[in-house]
C-alpha cells in the first residue's frame, strides 16, 4: 500500500515525485510532462496553486467565444469554457439565426438568495413561535455589524422566518433567511450571518426563564446557505412571426418546423427521460459561461435541476408556444451568480471574460447566461427535429477522432473531404485512415 502522511505539506515537486514513483511509474506521464502544464509565469502559477489543495499542475480546457450575440438590443461576444466543440458551434449558429429576428431578450425576476439555521428543540411549537416573535427584532439586530457593508450596497438580510419541520425529524426546526447579496454570489456573507444568528439564538434560549430547564438546551445542527434559490430568477426568450422562421437550413416550411420544435419541447415537459437530456443541453451552454466567469457551476446545476422538479416531476426548463401566428421559445431558471469576490476577482481568465462582457453586474450576467443557455437549447432542438443531432455533432467530433488516430495534415484534409457527405463514426474514420496508410 502506498500510504503517505503529510502529503499536503510536501512541495509541488515532491508531490509530483511521489505520484510518478508510486502511481505513474512506466506511464507516458513523466515529471517533465506534468510540469509542462505549469504557467510560465511563477507568480501566475502561484495564483492557480492557491485556488485549491494538493495541486501539482494545471488542467486546461478550451476557451471559446460566441460572437454576434444580440441580447436586449446589445451585441455581445460571450465566452464559453467547454471541451465539446459542437456546443459552441450550436450556440453561435443560434445567435446568428436570431440576429435578424430581433435577437434574445431577458429580464431578471428577482435576486433573493436563501440561508438556513437548522436546529433541534424539544417542546411545544406554539411556545417556541411565541418566543421567536418576542426576540426576532433583537436577533436580526444582533447581526447588524456583519450586514452593514452589504446594506450600504443595497443588500443584506431581508427576512427571517421560523419553520416547524417536526414532521420531518423529531424536534427539528429551522430559520429560513432571505438575503440580497448584490453583485456577490454571497456564500461567505450568508454563512457568516447564519452562524452568528445560530449562536445568538442559543444564548437567547438558554437565558429564557419561561422555558423549563430541559427546554433551555437548543442543538444547532448546521448553519449554511441553500443553493436552492427559486427566487433568484431570470427569464430569457426569443420570438418572431412563424413566417420569419423561414431558413434554407431547416429543410422544411416554417410552420412545419415550428410545430415540430414545439412538440419536441412538450415531450421534454412530460417525459423525464427526455427532460434530463434536454436540460443537460441547456447546461452545456450555461455551465460554459459560468466556468468562464469564475462562478460555481455545481451550485447552478444543483439548483436548476431541483427547480426543474419543483412540482414533483422533473421537467424541461424551457418552454415553447405557438399562438396567433407567433413562435416563442423561453426559459425561466434560477441563477445565483456573482461578478465580485471569489474566483471572479482572482482568476485571470475570469477577469478577461468579465471585461469581454463589458464588466456586467450580477443581474446582467444572469441575463447573459440564461440567454446563452436558451441559445444552446434552441440549436440542439433545431438539429434534433431537422437533420438529426449526429450530423452536426459528429462533424465537429471528426477532429477529435483524427487527433486520436494521430493523423497528419494530409490525412486530415483527405478525411475532411471524404466525410463531407459520409456518415461519421470512429470506425469509419479509423478504416479510412488505415486505408490511406496501407496505400502509401
Amino acid at each position: 500500500m502506498n500510504i503517505i502522511s503529510g502529503f499536503s505539506k510536501l512541495t509541488k515537486l515532491e508531490k509530483i515525485n511521489y505520484l510518478v514513483e508510486n502511481f505513474l511509474e512506466g506511464s507516458r506521464f513523466s515529471k517533465e510532462k506534468i510540469k509542462s502544464f505549469w504557467h510560465d509565469n511563477a507568480l501566475e502559477q502561484k495564483v492557480f496553486d492557491d485556488f485549491s489543495e494538493n495541486t501539482i499542475t494545471n488542467f486546461y480546457a478550451p476557451y471559446g467565444v460566441v460572437p454576434n450575440f444580440l441580447l436586449n438590443g446589445k451585441i455581445h461576444c460571450i465566452p464559453m469554457v467547454i471541451e465539446e466543440s459542437s456546443v459552441v458551434a450550436a450556440s453561435a449558429k443560434a445567435a446568428k439565426f436570431w440576429l435578424d429576428r430581433g435577437g434574445f431578450k431577458a429580464s431578471v425576476v428577482s435576486t433573493i438568495k436563501v440561508g438556513q439555521v437548522h436546529f433541534i428543540w424539544k417542546g411545544e411549537s406554539a411556545q417556541l413561535y411565541s418566543f421567536f416573535n418576542e426576540v426576532k427584532s433583537e436577533l436580526i439586530e444582533s447581526v447588524s455589524p456583519l450586514v452593514q457593508n452589504m446594506k450600504k450596497r443595497g443588500g443584506g438580510l431581508l427576512s427571517l422566518e421560523l419553520k416547524d419541520c417536526t414532521d420531518l425529524e423529531e424536534g427539528y426546526y429551522q430559520f429560513h433567511g432571505e438575503f440580497e447579496t448584490c453583485d456577490a454570489m454571497g456564500a461567505n456573507f450568508i454563512n457568516s450571518v447564519l452562524e452568528a444568528i445560530g449562536k445568538k439564538w442559543q444564548e437567547f434560549i438558554s437565558l429564557n426563564n419561561s422555558f423549563e430547564q430541559e427546554q433551555r438546551d437548543v442543538q444547532i445542527v448546521m448553519c449554511i446557505l441553500s443553493n436552492y434559490t427559486p427566487k433568484c430568477l431570470v427569464k430569457a426568450w426569443v420570438e418572431c412571426d412563424i413566417n420569419e422562421l423561414n431558413d434554407s437550413g431547416l429543410g422544411m416550411e416554417p410552420s412545419e418546423f415550428a410545430n415540430k420544435f414545439a412538440r419536441a419541447v412538450r415531450i421534454a415537459q412530460k417525459d423525464v427521460g427526455r427532460a434530463v437530456t434536454h436540460n443537460k443541453g441547456i447546461f452545456n451552454g450555461i455551465d460554459a459561461v459560468v466556468l468562464a466567469t469564475g462562478n460555481d457551476f455545481r451550485a447552478i446545476e444543483a439548483c436548476g435541476h431541483a427547480y426543474a422538479a419543483r412540482d414533483g416531476q422533473y421537467r424541461s426548463l424551457s418552454n415553447c408556444s405557438i399562438e396567433n401566428g407567433k413562435f416563442k421559445f423561453e426559459i425561466e431558471i434560477p441563477l445565483a451568480l456573482g461578478t465580485v469576490g471569489g474566483l471572479t476577482s482572482l482568476h485571470p481568465m475570469s477577469k478577461i471574460s468579465l471585461d469581454m462582457l463589458g464588466n456586467p453586474n450580477a443581474r446582467e450576467l444572469m441575463m447573459i447566461t440564461a440567454a446563452l443557455g436558451l441559445a444552446q437549447n434552441f440549436g440542439a432542438v433545431r438539429s434534433l427535429v431537422t437533420t438529426g443531432i449526429q450530423k452536426g455533432h459528429m462533424k465537429m467530433h471528426l477532429m477529435n477522432i483524427l487527433n486520436h488516430l494521430e493523423a497528419n495534415d494530409q490525412e486530415r484534409e483527405l478525411a475532411r473531404k471524404e466525410f463531407e457527405t459520409q456518415v461519421i463514426s470512429f470506425n469509419s474514420v479509423r478504416d479510412f485512415i488505415a486505408g490511406l496508410r496501407n496505400y502509401q
